[in-house]
């Protein structure tokens, strides 16, 4: 026998906070059913728990589930548990959640707030995602019973100003939330939620791996293509429940790990790493991450997204989570199900606290750690994963400065020891000569550029193995890494580099070296005044044996490459003035030496000038500012030598 009915009014604030809540939080109407599935989720977590807690609760736990109905002809949707219940107490607790104290101030601060975002956040603390059920229902009767009760509750309310409560008896062990639906507002608007493709495909995408069964009658799902079935129902269970991660590892195949990622990654290759971790304590999550065997086609596309997907208690919350996976890392796939997590009242928002920090740098760490291991154990199938994502890792060189000695014991680059093979920098440093303190690299647009240098020429004679870098990223992270291993990192194409330094004492290389410099006092500042609008210096260089001039930088001037990236992008950029240095021992040199001292005003002097300094311009790759005046000068003295 039913009782009479109570109705309660919301306050005036609470309303305006309702009306937020439906009209204004949720990005998705979807998501209404994630909301109601959680709740009776819940529910049955708690009877299962507090059955086994307390002996005097009276429960039947052996067939815990959640049910979905559909009734076409009156437009209801209804989701249905056998869990906990609630009392009436407790509905006017829970579900009156939003009505309790401190409403009005809160409605004050999201007013303040001109960011959406920020308005979000603010009211995260109410936890009132029921009430988006008004979202696609113009009315909401919910019918619960306590377990250890005998007292039934009728909730209803049309989401406005007020909301109906009445005591029910024979009600069943649980809560039954019934929406009546809006009517189906077109392609924009509503879609009709008694589809039941509409609602297998919500299921499948925010609750697949909620533990228990969702079930609903196959005649109803069948129903939206135009199906029905005669006599019972069959009950179709609409969930997989298969949570790997929750398992332990050991359990846990490979074939089963690989049909996983291709499932959330579309990709039909297996993934190339696995990582399957659980971390307990004061906040407990477990993570399956994978590393592709293969680059996505986007990996560099401004549009590509982050690969991990976020779930709270097997609830899915969000793709592509950014604030799990730093950006170097955004080929990563997989899940983390978090057991409690801070969001905002939408549940898409993460509010940034410590523990997403925490969790953001032990999952880093455990990718890091797995090439780590791979790079230790297998020479090839780690240089088959560096070939597909080792310039997206060189960005963390960039951006994560937590990681960066990490990465750097990860880095496989090419260089002149081996042309087929590339080296890590630990190998490099175990190669390095007796008395060498720095790791030489030199950086450029191509390999085929960067190999064919002038600035190579001397390494390359002596033996110094010098790290060729022509990636973009690599004109931006070597720059910025100071050492490695306590050996600096050093470009050839800056600053002074002197491979024939004489031993203390060497009185014969002393002598030599100031003869060399004597002979050319009188032609040194003259080149370093006639090409004044080139260069900051002209000087001889002792990195050349065959080019007749190069052109280095200070150590902190930026290079010709990433200036031209820098100009390409639309920043203006200063014009950098460098070094030009001259090989004492060149024809072309001595000769123009030879032609400076005879006749110091010849006006072909300083055509020849601008000609060396061009020819080294071109030797490393870069732009003549005015490439029809070298052409025209070249051809002109080359028709003065026939």
């Amino acid at each position: 026998m039913a009782s009479s009915v109570e109705t309660l009014e919301f306050q005036a604030e609470t309303r305006q906070l309702l009306r937020l809540v439906i009209h204004s939080i949720y990005s998705n109407k979807d998501i209404f059913l994630r909301e109601l599935i959680s709740n009776a989720s819940d529910a049955l977590d708690k009877l299962r728990l507090e059955s086994l807690a307390d002996s005097t609760v009276q429960a039947d736990i052996s067939d815990l589930h959640i049910a979905l109905e559909v009734d076409r002809d009156a437009r209801t949707l209804t989701v249905r548990d056998n869990g906990i219940g609630m009392s009436r107490d407790d509905l006017v607790d829970l579900i009156g959640t939003i009505a309790k104290s401190g409403t009005a101030g809160l409605l004050e601060k999201i007013k303040e707030s001109q960011d959406a975002a920020a308005a979000q956040s603010l009211i995260g603390q109410f936890g009132v995602g029921f009430y988006s059920a008004f979202m696609v229902a113009d009315k909401v009767t919910l019918r619960t019973r306590r377990a250890g009760t005998d007292a039934g509750t009728r909730w209803e309310s049309d989401g406005e100003g007020t909301y109906e409560l009445q005591a029910v008896d024979g009600l069943p062990v649980g809560t039954s939330v019934t929406l009546h639906l809006k009517p189906v507002d077109g392609e924009d608007g509503l879609a009709d939620y008694l589809a039941g493709w509409k609602i297998r495909q919500i299921v499948k995408q925010y609750s697949d791996f909620i533990r228990w069964p969702i079930r609903m009658a196959a005649e109803q799902t069948e129903g939206a293509t135009g199906t029905e079935n005669d006599g019972d129902a069959a009950v179709e269970t609409l969930n997989s429940m298969k949570a790997l991660w929750a398992r332990p590892r050991s359990e846990v195949t490979e074939a089963e790990y690989t049909e996983f990622y291709q499932q959330i990654s579309h990709d039909w290759l297996a993934p190339a790493e696995t990582i399957h971790m659980r971390a307990e304590g004061t906040f407990e999550y477990e993570a399956l991450l994978f590393v592709p065997a293969q680059a996505p086609f986007d990996l560099f596309s401004r549009e590509t997204k982050r690969g991990v997907q976020l779930y709270v208690k097997r609830v899915f919350i969000m793709d592509d989570c950014e604030a799990l996976m730093p950006n170097y890392l955004r080929f990563v796939k997989g899940v983390v199900d978090a057991h409690d997590l801070s969001l905002n009242i939408s549940r898409e928002i993460l509010q940034h606290d410590r523990q997403i920090q925490a969790v953001r740098r032990r999952l880093v760490k455990k990718v890091l750690g797995a090439i780590k291991t791979t790079q230790a154990n297998d020479a090839e199938r780690y240089g088959k994963l560096w070939d597909q994502f080792g310039r997206v890792l060189k960005e963390g060189l960039v951006e994560d400065t937590d990681n960066t000695q990490a990465l750097l014991e990860l880095v496989s680059l090419p260089s002149t020891h081996d042309a087929e093979r590339p080296t890590t920098l630990r190998a490099y440093v175990e190669r390095m000569k007796d008395g060498q303190d720095a790791i030489y690299y030199l950086t450029g647009e191509t390999r085929a550029t960067v190999e064919n240098s002038p600035h190579m020429e001397a390494f390359t004679a002596k033996g110094y193995e010098v790290l060729l870098l022509s990636d973009p990223i690599d004109e931006i992270w070597a720059d910025r890494i100071p050492a490695f291993d306590g050996h600096r990192l050093q470009s050839i194409a800056k600053g002074q580099v002197d491979l024939d330094e004489p031993a203390d004492g060497d009185q014969e290389a002393d002598s030599e070296r100031s003869k060399r410099e004597q002979d050319f006092v009188a032609l040194l500042p003259w080149l370093t005044t006639a090409l004044a609008e080139q260069v900051k210096q002209v000087r001889l260089s002792s990195r050349l044996t065959t080019s007749a001039a190069c052109i280095v930088g200070d150590a902190d001037d930026i290079s010709p490459t990433l200036e031209k990236m820098f100009r390409a992008t639309g920043q203006e950029m200063p014009p950098v003035r460098r070094t030009l240095e001259l090989n004492p021992s060149h024809p072309l040199i001595t000769g123009l030496r030879t032609a400076h001292a005879t006749d110091p005003a010849d006006p072909a002097l300083p055509e020849i000038a601008e000609l060396v300094y061009g020819g080294a311009l071109l030797a490393e790759g870069g732009d003549l500012p005015d490439p029809a005046r070298f052409t025209r000068l070249l051809t002109t003295h080359l028709t003065r030598t026939l």
